[in-house]
């Protein structure tokens, strides 16, 4: 049945997003949206306020407002790994961000893949890195469209088969135009009002709710007592709200991958690359870590869905239960429908504007890397950005075919699948940035190994809830882990995340042909950066003006 005051006042607020989206052409703007660093990069000057909703609203995202609380729900303990992960995040990037920033302003670079192309010579290696970043985004950008589906549904608007995914598309075909037109100015613009709303929704959830329920003791106690339950898929216990021998090691190798690979995205990159200088991004990694705070609330919000009775929606059309919905249904059953109205407004604009961001960063990759690289090296400026303006609109609608065809058990498991893909450019991007000890063939050797390794593990994880035979998650049992028929941990139900696999299999693979081709004197290619260039800030002479980063290629 339709809640028709909760879907008037969710289209209200998305109207005036979607207003927002297309006024945002001309804020701030330069001369012309017809160039990379104008309509890709928002014109490199965003400053710290804008910066911090803007990196905020592409790294708390759907993921963190249904996927985690999902988690947390289904599995217990094992949902909190997002926590520590973006703790030990900030730290970890405050200083590679400063060295890209200000490599990427002196030579005018808009992707990653455009920093290997320059530290290395390398355009394959450059290619391989655009092509991962694409990929990984897409599973990420389907994340944020599982999210708003999820609010859709929640509001009567399940129909079966495709009809059950038409909303979601016509509110993909919004964000598709005014991404389109506006570039990053329109999800710049647009974070102000999402996270208003979400810290509005989530404040008042964690002090009404608890107190409604009877308390975070009671709370905890029907937490406890679902995760004792049997699965009747697995026979084993639902989960547990303290971590078990079996998936401490993922809870580690998760939190960690997680945090080496966030920055890694390209639409964190894009970002970064936005803001004025490096001022303005050493404060942002100070105040940032107050999203995680947020991050913790709404975690939290899972084990008050249990206690709350929630039951997920089915599915119409896939007939499954879908545990995406646990927190629009809290909400909508805790709630008046005014206010469930505001927070599946927030929830659903909290999908749209990371999803902008990946699509612009992913068309970034596209553009620079790929069609200027191999396909129309004489492009200008404005050439350029039609270019990434097409493929903005073709990376959305590959995100939507993932949705309808890897369909994987947790939401949350696109992100993580995501985040295996995106950690074998740690090599090439984040080591790069201080040393070209590596060599440019030997990071090729090791990307292939990574890729390869980690997709045949993927590969190898089932689906229980869909009881499909593969790409079910990314936890894997050590048992699984097969090295040319070798099984060094067989019988072991320990599971640890693919993605830290994959990646020790790609450094030793580098560091081990690294050592060859220095021995065979193999030319390891020209480095276009000198050490001064991963210093300079605003107002160095070393700094490429905006809208000249084309001739940086």
């Amino acid at each position: 049945m339709i809640q028709w005051v909760e879907l008037t006042v969710f289209t209200l607020l998305f109207g005036l997003v979607t207003v927002l989206g297309f006024v945002a052409s001309r804020w701030q703007r330069g001369d012309t949206l017809d160039h990379l660093d104008e309509w890709g990069l928002g014109g490199r000057k965003f400053g710290s306020w804008i910066t911090w909703f803007l990196v905020g609203g592409d790294l708390y995202t759907a993921y963190t407002f249904v996927a985690v609380p999902a988690l947390l729900f289904s599995a217990g303990a094992m949902g909190f790994f997002a926590l520590p992960y973006t703790v030990i995040l900030y730290p970890l990037v405050f200083l590679p961000v400063l060295r890209l920033w200000s490599v990427s302003r002196v030579h005018g670079y808009v992707t990653p893949a455009d920093f290997v192309r320059g530290r290395y010579g390398s355009s394959l290696l450059a290619l391989l890195v655009a092509i991962t970043g694409i990929l990984a985004t897409m599973p990420y950008i389907a994340l944020q469209l599982v999210g708003l589906e999820a609010v859709l549904r929640t509001m009567g608007l399940n129909g079966t088969g495709f009809l059950g995914h038409l909303p979601l598309l016509v509110a993909f075909v919004v964000l598709a135009v005014y991404t389109y037109q506006s570039g990053l100015r329109a999800p710049a613009l647009i974070a102000f009002v999402k996270d208003i709303l979400i810290y509005v929704v989530i404040l008042v959830a964690v002090v009404y709710l608890p107190a409604k329920l009877g308390g975070w003791e009671v709370i905890f106690g029907a937490a406890e007592q679902k995760m004792a339950t049997t699965n009747p898929n697995t026979g084993q216990p639902t989960g547990s709200i303290l971590l078990t021998a079996n998936n401490q090691l993922q809870y580690i190798t998760l939190a960690l991958g997680s945090a080496l690979a966030l920055f890694l995205y390209p639409h964190c990159i894009t970002g970064v690359l936005a803001s004025r200088g490096r001022a303005v991004l050493k404060r942002n990694m100070i105040a940032l870590p107050a999203y995680s705070l947020l991050l913790g609330l709404l975690a939290l919000l899972g084990y008050v869905a249990i206690a709350a009775g929630v039951k997920p929606i089915t599915n119409g059309a896939t007939g499954r239960p879908d545990t995406n919905t646990i927190i629009p249904v809290l909400f909508d059953n805790e709630f008046g429908s005014i206010f469930a109205g505001v927070a599946f407004a927030a929830i659903g604009i909290g999908a749209l504007v990371p999803a902008a961001i990946m699509s612009i960063a992913a068309a970034n990759l596209w553009t620079r890397n790929i069609y200027k690289e191999y396909l129309h090296r004489d492009a200008n400026p404005a050439q350029e950005a039609k270019q990434a303006k097409l493929a903005s609109l073709v990376v959305k609608f590959g995100a939507v075919a993932f949705i309808l065809f890897v369909d994987p058990q947790f939401s949350i498991d696109l992100q993580l699948i995501g985040g295996v893909v995106i950690l074998q450019t740690l090599p090439a991007v984040a080591i790069a940035l201080y040393t070209r000890w590596l060599h440019r063939w030997a990071l090729v050797a090791g990307w292939v190994a990574g890729m390869g390794y980690g997709m045949y593990l993927l590969y190898q994880i089932p689906n229980v809830a869909a009881k499909k035979a593969h790409f079910g998650g990314s936890a894997l049992t050590l048992d699984k882990l097969d090295l040319l028929g070798w099984q060094p941990f067989a019988g072991s139900t320990l599971q640890i995340y693919v993605g830290f696999v994959a990646l020790a299999v790609n450094l030793l693979v580098a560091v081990l042909v690294t050592l060859v081709l220095r021995r065979t004197g193999t030319s390891a290619g020209a480095d276009a950066t000198s050490p001064q260039d991963y210093h300079a800030d605003e107002g160095s002479s070393r700094v490429k003006p905006v809208t000249q980063s084309a001739a940086g290629h």
